[in-house]
């Protein structure tokens, strides 16, 4: 970055007619809710009016000139160039065009308020000066402004502004939809070297490079900026910043369920000359994505959908497939995972309609999972959209509609290669969608945004519009079948513990039938494909007429300890075959074990550069030893850098430590978070909020 970027004035290097310019950023910056980035260098918001104060030894009032420009090839046309004067006359713009007006003046010295308009693309500008014979040079960064009317970022609740733009810590949920888990996220967008990250991003995007004039001109609309950002935070077609693995192996980079922090990664990208951060799941790709919104200035929150399908070929149907012995295959290129994490960003949607009908929260996820015109990206996508089932609607409607609302069909695979048809599921699909509720820490569920109250008439009418919209076709009706089972746990699982669970069979014939249960366990990614078998058991029952029967069992630690993996879960899947009425039914459950606990301790008084300690602390619960056990501490505005332990090997029921001392140098919320990590146990996290006052120094300095 230049150094003119991070001053406070500049100096032309005319020196028979210097002007020094004041940029005034303490004043501005606060003004335009910047300050949190630094109050060294101008950062405005579009739409807003800021102050500048030019002096000389000869300056002219009456004859002021502003001429602002960003990128390369700055044009009138293409609205990265516009000139304001206090001669109207003399000012010049295709869109809106700045504009200033005198505050106060003398021969000496002129104060001026400088309107950037709220169309403006955003991103760094040069301003040239003039005033009679002096002339000068500035510079300043503009970003977009959820505080202005005008603008199409515009958010009209304050309390949801200082949530979804100013907040820079939140809270990512995964597990499954039984049991919800969330961990706390450092999304640091406020820290001073992002804005410039975010702003590199842009520069490097494929469109900037292959015609930058167009690209800049462009940044003027929220919704081409969330495009081209979904399409940056992943590495597959681009100089992205994160690269995804789903397999297992992280060999040459870091578990996705280590990191906690943006800042973290977005530096590491911008270290390493914007080469891809390895390695990054959907629950990274989203928390790195709603940063660097956050921080351009576009209001966004994470949010996380249970029982998301993967719908590859966008018919609304997600194909599910078992073998006849009870366990899914390997692979198939439609799927349902446990969760899935995108963002929701706030903005207007005028390229969609002339009303205000699809404004507000829009869908953007930044996993690459299916192309969106030729790029991995995906949306903006109105939530409204979803809704309604409008899936002709741009950008992604259907993709997402189906990641909430497809049916789900599953098939049983035989020996011969024949399928035959056992389920369809029109209601669990699309569970307890969530995200961070305003102003607290609690979970706020969303799902009634995006759908109707599953199986209500007006859900299956939706529906039935979307696929109509897509295919052209109305999915059928599937009968209820004449035995129904459910899987229940006797208890919270305990990873490091047997599981019990109970089968319960019912049947609603007036008959007896004589089945065959297959019970079967895989240790599951939440992405929905197996990484290993761990359990198998075959029964038969005799199944009374309309009775209801039950069947106790256990998977043991011993089976799936050594291979529960990163993000995984287990899923228990029973078959039964009433092989006389040639009927097959099917079963299955998602069960997370719980982790053990992680503590963490926080002393001294929450003052800004007053020192702090912190003591994190973890005792191995097991009976037998925890290898390769490490903590780590991060937290923006308290820590510089990430601290971590020393890697140690840890006895049955032995403790490891991590003790950090550190001064606050932010003021307001913070939190503090701890990870722990070993072979055994996976990114346990824990959290901690700190409310950072200002130092008494400070407030007496102030004072005075």
């Amino acid at each position: 970055m230049s150094e003119n970027l991070r001053s406070g004035n500049t100096v032309s290097r005319d020196q028979a007619a210097v002007m020094n310019v004041d940029l005034q950023c303490v004043k501005n910056n606060t003004e335009h809710h910047t300050n949190q980035i630094t109050v060294e260098r101008l950062i405005v918001r579009r739409g807003q009016a800021f102050s500048l104060t030019l002096s000389a030894k000869r300056l002219d009032p009456d004859d002021v000139q502003v001429t602002a420009e960003t990128g390369p090839g700055a044009s009138e046309e293409k609205g990265t160039l516009s000139s304001c004067s206090t001669d109207p006359k003399r000012c010049s713009s295709v869109r809106k065009p700045w504009s200033l007006k005198v505050w106060s003046g003398s021969a000496s010295s002129v104060t001026l308020s400088v309107l950037c308009p709220s169309d403006a693309c955003i991103g760094q500008y040069s301003l040239r000066l003039r005033s009679g014979s002096c002339t000068g040079q500035a510079v300043l960064a503009v970003l977009f402004n959820p505080w202005s009317e005008d603008d199409g970022v515009f958010l009209p609740s304050e309390a949801e502004r200082r949530e979804y733009v100013l907040n820079e810590q939140g809270i990512l949920y995964k597990g499954v939809d039984e049991y919800i888990t969330n961990s706390s996220w450092d999304f640091g967008q406020f820290e001073e070297d992002i804005l410039d990250i975010c702003l590199k991003m842009l520069d490097v995007n494929p469109k900037c490079l292959k015609d930058a004039p167009e690209d800049y001109s462009a940044r003027c609309n929220p919704v081409y900026i969330s495009r081209v950002v979904s399409a940056m935070i992943n590495s597959d077609d681009d100089k992205g910043v994160l690269m995804g693995q789903w397999d297992g192996t992280y060999i040459g980079g870091v578990l996705p369920s280590s990191w906690s922090s943006s800042v973290d990664i977005l530096r590491r990208w911008i270290k390493y000359d914007c080469h891809p951060v390895k390695f990054g799941q959907c629950w990274v790709f989203a928390a790195v994505m709603c940063t660097v919104l956050r921080c351009l200035g576009i209001p966004c929150r994470v949010v996380t959908n249970y029982q998301s399908a993967h719908d590859t070929d966008q018919n609304l149907v997600v194909d599910e497939y078992f073998s006849d012995y009870g366990v899914r295959p390997k692979r198939n290129l439609d799927s349902v995972w446990n969760y899935h994490v995108w963002v929701e960003s706030w903005m207007k949607r005028p390229d969609l309609s002339q009303d205000s009908f699809y404004d507000g929260w829009q869908v953007l996820d930044p996993t690459p999972q299916e192309r969106s015109s030729g790029t991995y990206c995906c949306g903006p996508a109105p939530v409204r959209a979803i809704l309604e089932g409008h899936t002709d609607v741009k950008y992604d409607v259907p993709f997402v509609f189906g990641e909430v609302n497809a049916d789900k069909i599953t098939w049983l695979v035989m020996a011969n290669g024949s399928k035959k048809k056992i389920l369809s599921d029109t209601k669990t699909v699309g569970q307890n969608i969530s995200t961070k509720a305003v102003g607290s820490d609690s979970r706020q569920d969303i799902t009634d945004q995006y759908k109707h109250p599953e199986g209500s008439a007006k859900e299956r009418a939706v529906y039935d519009e979307a696929v109509k919209r897509v295919t052209g076709l109305k999915e059928s009706e599937t009968p209820r079948p004449s035995v129904q089972m459910k899987l229940s746990l006797d208890g919270a699982p305990l990873n490091g513990a047997d599981i019990r669970l109970t089968l319960l069979v019912k049947s609603d014939s007036s008959k007896a039938q004589d089945l065959t249960l297959k019970m079967s366990a895989q240790v599951m990614r939440y992405t929905g494909n197996p990484a290993a078998s761990i359990w198998s058991y075959s029964t038969d029952l005799q199944l009374l007429p309309n009775t209801e029967q039950s069947l106790p069992f256990t998977l043991p630690f011993t089976a799936y300890g050594p291979k529960l993996m990163d993000n995984n879960c287990i899923k228990v899947s029973v078959i039964a075959s009433d092989k006389s009425q040639g009927q097959v039914y099917l079963v299955e459950k998602d069960v997370v074990p719980h982790s053990p606990e992680l503590n963490v301790t926080v002393g001294g008084t929450p003052l800004q550069d007053s020192e702090m300690s912190a003591e994190v602390m973890f005792l191995n619960p097991l009976s037998s030893p925890l290898r390769n056990c490490s903590i780590t501490l991060t937290g923006s505005g308290l820590l510089k850098q990430t601290e971590q332990s020393s890697t140690v090997e840890l006895g049955p029921g032995q403790r490891i430590t991590l003790k950090v001392t550190f001064k606050p140098y932010r003021v307001g919320p913070r939190k503090l978070v701890a990870n722990f990590d070993s072979s055994t146990f996976k990114d346990i996290k824990v959290s901690v909020d700190i409310n950072v006052r200002p130092s008494l120094n400070g407030f007496l300095s102030f004072r005075r």
